[in-house]
């Protein structure tokens, strides 16, 4: 039998490095299409990459030819760039991906959403069927990226569209290290409101078997909620790392309302690095209704929270010194903690 190609779209970034890593253990065949260079020991060499951005149509008929199944795991993150780049990469992006993979008859394509689509809802837990009602420009053009799934699926593409929760592991750096950052070196973790919210996350490696699993199914040409089974509060979950690390950190809960005002201004004038979808949900219950994909897919996660922030916590220990001093706008490497760099000197 033939080994089926993969085509993995953010392919230089921190899910496509995992995916890679995992189809190609798989014995597929992986390519990789980023408008960022591969950097990935572990990949380089072993895969076939192509550097090119998304939004354009020659690059993405290339890119789409002799592909069996397109992970479509590219997107414009609200930290990277300006509405018009967020749109334009996550809307344009997709409809060329699409239309690409329709040429070039790709069997599947596995659609890499978010649940941010469903903005901060008022009842949980959130199923695939709850109200839509998106926050900020991520989750909005995300939506409008899903919208354009479902008018290719009316032109016989075949479309798994995955909506994982914020997920973590291994490289996992962005937000999450301003977090690790804090805990190594012993200062007080603020959260915002009493942490005694439910606030459910996932593991990448959890989130990379749901996808396998959808691109290799007949029955997945649909939405799927992806998020961990085992989670507490914020502030216990949290509290699981302060205990691990040992370090003397310690959580101090803030008002919320006033907090997520200061944490808008800051935004606003490009002080903070935190953005709206975070602060406006971190002292709210935000967890997802998986239980589609076990019955479909036959899909189960592995990891807890707490265990996945430990995981992650216990990476970030061991390589920190190797990021010391570079900063960056995607999940792989740190970012320029701003004016919460000050807020840590007095913490």
């Amino acid at each position: 039998m033939e080994k089926q190609t993969y085509l993995i779209t953010g392919g230089s970034g921190f899910l496509g490095n995992h995916l890679g890593i995992f189809l190609l253990a798989k014995g597929v065949n992986v390519r990789l299409a980023d408008i960022n260079p591969l950097e990935n020991e572990n990949l380089i060499g072993k895969v076939e990459f192509m550097q090119g951005d998304i939004r354009n149509s020659d690059f993405m008929e290339k890119a789409t030819e002799g592909v069996d199944v397109v992970i479509h795991a590219a997107a414009s993150l609200p930290i990277i760039a300006s509405q018009e780049q967020i749109r334009s990469t996550n809307v344009g992006g997709t409809q060329t991906i699409l239309q690409a993979s329709l040429n070039n008859k790709v069997k599947k394509v596995i659609h890499i959403s978010t649940t941010a689509v469903y903005g901060v809802p008022k009842f949980h837990p959130i199923f695939e069927t709850s109200k839509i009602e998106p926050l900020g420009p991520y989750g909005e053009t995300k939506w409008e990226a899903e919208g354009l799934c479902r008018e290719f699926r009316k032109k016989g593409l075949f479309i798994s569209i995955i909506r994982p929760k914020t997920f973590l592991g291994p490289e996992r750096l962005g937000v999450f290290q301003i977090l690790f950052d804090w805990v190594r070196r012993g200062k007080k973790i603020y959260i915002i409101g009493s942490g005694k919210n439910r606030y459910q996350l996932l593991n990448v490696a959890d989130l990379i078997e749901a996808i396998w699993l959808a691109a290799n199914s007949d029955k997945s040409n649909t939405e799927f909620n992806i998020g961990a089974n085992e989670f507490a509060t914020l502030g216990e979950d949290l509290q699981q790392v302060l205990d691990f690390a040992k370090s003397g950190s310690r959580l101090v809960p803030l008002p919320a309302k006033p907090v997520q005002l200061i944490l808008r201004f800051l935004e606003i004038t490009k002080l903070s690095p935190l953005v709206q979808w975070q602060y406006e949900t971190m002292d709210k219950d935000s967890f997802v209704e998986v239980s589609k994909a076990e019955k479909i897919l036959g899909w189960k996660p592995k990891k807890s929270n707490s265990e996945t922030l430990i995981e992650n916590y216990e990476w970030y220990v061991k390589h920190w010194r190797d990021y010391e001093g570079k900063v960056g706008t995607t999940h792989k490497v740190p970012w320029d903690q701003k004016i919460l760099k000050l807020v840590r000197l007095f913490s």
